[in-house]
Formats: C-alpha cells, sequence, structure tokens
C-alpha cells in the first residue's frame, strides 16, 4: 500500500498543509496561523493535519529551535510552542507517528531531493533570507543536526565582527555582527530606509527599475551573504548552496553579488564543484520538506 504522508509548514503568519501521495504533492492549504496561545495553536495544527485526512505519518516544520528527540522548541520566537512536547501532543492525538523539526531544516530537505523523490546532492546547505536568516543541511540524503539535534543556525554565524581587542560586546540576539543581522530582510529594511527608499520590498522594485541606490543597497546585502556562503563552503565544501526564503525573489539582485564575492573568500581547492544557485520550490519547500521528513522518519522508524 502507498505511502500518505501530511507535511505541515508552521510560520508566524500562515499554516500551510499539504499532503504527499504516490510521490506527488497536493496543492497546500493555507490558514491564518493562530498566535492567540500554546493550547489554540496545537489545537489548530491538530485540526488542519485531520482536514487533510488519513495518513501513515505526519512531519511538522516550524520556526523554532528544536530538540529533534522529544519534538519540542527549546526556543521559539514568533509562534507560541516554546516548551511545548508538540510531537507527543500530536502523535497522541492523531494515532499516527509525528515528527517535528526546524522549518529552514525541512525546506532544505525539499530542495536535497528532485520532483521524483531521488538525491540531487550528496552535501547541500540551504540558506533561508527572510525576515531572518535560517538554513539547513543535508548529507547523503539526510538532515544534518548536530549532537543535540538543534544544528544548524546558521543566520547566527558571525562574519563582521571587529576582534581586535578581543570579543565584541554582548548583545541581544541576532549579534549585530551575525549574518542574520547583516543580510536579512530587516537588513534590507535598513539599507532602504538609510536611503529614502523605504521597506526592503521597495527597494527590489526599485532596483530592477534601475535606480542606482537601490542597486548599491542590494549589493551591499548580496556581499555579506556572500562571505556567509564562502564559510559553509570553506567549512561543507557541498554541492550544492541554495538560497531560499522571501528575499530571494530578488534574483540576480541578491544572487550575483554573493556568488562574486563567495568566490574571493573561498579558500583556492574549495568548492570548485559547488553550485550556488536559487530554491527550486519556493513557498512550497518547507510543506514538501516536512512530508519529506515524515517519510525518512517512518521508514526508520518501521526499520528499527
Amino acid at each position: 500500500m502507498a505511502e500518505r504522508l501530511i507535511g505541515v509548514d508552521v510560520g508566524g503568519t500562515k499554516v500551510s498543509v499539504a499532503v504527499l501521495e504516490d510521490g506527488r504533492l497536493s496543492d497546500p492549504v493555507l490558514r491564518p496561523t493562530d498566535q492567540s496561545g500554546s493550547d489554540e495553536l496545537v489545537a489548530q495544527l491538530i485540526e488542519a493535519i485531520r482536514a487533510a485526512g488519513p495518513a501513515d505519518a505526519v512531519g511538522v516544520g516550524v520556526p523554532s529551535v528544536i530538540d529533534f528527540e522529544t519534538g519540542m522548541a527549546r526556543t521559539s520566537v514568533n509562534i507560541p510552542l516554546q516548551g511545548v512536547p508538540l510531537r507527543q501532543l500530536l502523535t497522541d492525538a492523531l494515532g499516527f507517528p509525528a515528527f517535528v523539526d526546524n522549518d529552514a531544516t525541512v525546506a532544505a530537505l525539499a530542495e536535497a531531493f528532485d520532483d521524483d523523490l531521488r538525491p540531487i546532492a550528496q552535501t547541500l546547505v540551504m540558506i533561508t533570507v527572510g525576515t531572518g536568516v535560517g538554513g539547513g543541511i543535508v548529507i547523503n540524503g539526510r538532515i544534518f543536526r548536530g549532537a543535540t539535534g538543534a544544528a544548524p543556525e546558521i543566520g547566527h554565524i558571525i562574519i563582521g565582527a571587529d576582534l581586535r581587542t578581543g570579543a565584541p560586546a554582548l548583545g541581544k540576539a541576532p549579534q549585530h555582527d551575525s549574518l542574520e543581522y547583516l543580510a536579512s530582510g530587516r537588513a534590507l529594511d535598513r539599507l532602504g530606509h538609510e536611503r529614502g527608499l523605504g521597506d526592503g520590498l521597495a527597494v527590489v522594485d526599485a532596483a530592477r527599475a534601475g535606480d542606482e541606490q537601490a542597486q548599491d543597497a542590494m549589493r551591499i546585502l548580496g556581499e555579506r551573504l556572500g562571505i556567509g556562503i564562502a564559510n559553509l563552503i570553506n567549512t561543507f565544501d557541498p554541492e550544492l548552496v541554495v538560497i531560499g526564503g522571501g528575499v530571494s525573489n530578488a534574483g540576480d539582485l541578491l544572487l550575483d553579488p554573493a556568488k562574486r564575492v563567495a568566490a574571493e573568500f573561498v579558500i583556492p581547492g574549495v568548492g570548485t564543484r559547488t553550485e550556488i544557485r536559487l530554491a527550486r520550490y519556493g513557498p512550497q519547500a518547507g510543506v514538501r520538506g516536512a512530508a519529506l521528513l515524515a517519510r525518512q522518519e517512518l521508514e526508520s522508524l518501521n526499520s528499527g
């Protein structure tokens, strides 16, 4: 019997649910995220998953630092799930296995497989550039989670610290020298407001229309991203570095300076087989990856 798997992508503004069956993903069903409290959000997720019909397993991606074994959010800023044993609550309520992971991590899993669910790279690094910066790493078709299940927090790589007198003063996350602070959508907002252009969306529109100030803002953001990419290539030497998230809609305005600077800062001899490109699945990467998470973990559960 073919597997029927449900993927759920939980964001600060919307919950997306889709079904993966016979290798094909259904059109996602979207709902506004219930931010009124933990109990209300969990109840919404249970209702949304049940509405998708019966399943062998469900995968859920959330914008939080996840303890994968328990499916609990260690920290959760944009949704009220910190300290909530989400995996256990969903499994108990639904009667089939639930698996919970970071949203950018499951998006990376989606990008690591083609439309026929075949792996396309031995090592893939994904960077999601949205309001913040997230990411995921997939090695040999499996998610890399580190020792505690929380890796990787790519947005918190330090790319701009002045270390001449030692470590800089510690501030509230994201640190001002981090990739997230310097190369996120919020960073583009700041660059736009400094130039009197408005927010990041206005910057992208103006840059496409040929505005030199806007194009310079995109250059700065892209070059900062390129430094982060170079660090990741020097560390992992991946076949693929994939850029997703809302800011990636800027296309070559972001990608061209990022690729140029990454190439300049990668150590000679490293990254000779690395391709840097935009994500393929766009806003569906999270829900697709969540369904693939369910597929992989169900296989592991059944083989164990």
